[in-house]
C-alpha cells in the first residue's frame, strides 16, 4: 500500500484541525478561569471590606466571636463554591481533549486494520497463519485499549463522586462550627 501526497496532505490537514480546535478550547478553558478567578477576588474583597466594617463596630468580645463565628459558614460555603467551578472547567476542558484524542484514536485504529488488511489480500500463498496472529494481535490491542479508556472514565466519576462527597462534608462541618461558636457566644452574652 502506497501513501499518496493527496492522503498525506488531507491527514496533515485533520491534524492541524485538531490542534487548532484543541488550542482553542484550552483558551477557552484559561478564559474560564480567569473570569471565575476575577469574580472570586472580586467577592472576596468586598467580603473583606464588609467584615473591617462589622469588625470595627464591635462593642464586646462576645461581638467579635459570634461575628467570626458567623463568618465561617459562608466563607466554606464560598470556596467549595469556587472549587467546585474550578473542578468543572477542568474537568470539562479535560473531556474536550479525551473526546479528541478518542477520535484520533479510533481514525488511527480504523486506518491500522485497513493496512493490515491490504496487507492480507497481498500476503503471498502460505501466510494465512501470519496474517491471522497480525489480525488477532490488533483486535487484542484494541479491546486492551477499550477496557483501558473504560477503567479510566470509571475512576474519573468515582474521583467525582468522591470530591462531591468530601465538598460537602467541608461545608456542613464549618456550618456546625459556626452554629456551636454562635451558641457559645449568645451564651456568653446571657452571664
Amino acid at each position: 500500500m502506497s501513501v499518496t501526497a493527496e492522503q498525506i496532505l488531507a491527514a496533515h490537514k485533520a491534524n492541524m484541525e485538531t490542534l487548532f480546535g484543541l488550542t482553542s478550547k484550552a483558551f477557552e478553558g484559561m478564559e474560564k478561569l480567569v473570569e471565575l478567578n476575577l469574580t472570586a477576588s472580586r467577592a472576596a474583597l468586598s467580603d473583606a471590606a464588609e467584615h473591617t466594617q462589622a469588625v470595627l463596630s464591635v462593642k464586646d468580645a462576645q461581638e467579635l466571636v459570634a461575628l467570626h463565628a458567623g463568618m465561617l459558614q459562608p466563607l466554606a460555603e464560598k470556596t467549595a463554591a469556587y472549587s467546585r467551578h474550578l473542578y468543572d472547567i477542568a474537568s470539562g476542558t479535560g473531556a474536550e481533549f479525551g473526546k479528541a484524542m478518542e477520535g484520533k484514536t479510533v481514525e488511527a485504529q480504523k486506518a491500522f486494520a485497513g493496512m493490515v488488511d491490504n496487507a492480507a489480500r497481498n500476503a503471498p500463498a502460505g501466510s494465512e497463519t501470519a496474517v491471522a496472529v497480525m489480525k488477532s494481535a490488533v483486535a487484542a490491542a484494541n479491546n486492551a485499549f477499550e477496557s483501558v479508556q473504560k477503567a479510566v472514565k470509571q475512576a474519573s466519576e468515582v474521583a467525582e463522586a468522591n470530591y462531591n462527597a468530601v465538598s460537602a462534608s467541608a461545608v456542613n462541618a464549618a456550618r456546625n462550627t459556626s452554629n456551636a461558636a454562635a451558641s457559645t457566644a449568645a451564651a456568653a452574652r446571657k452571664r
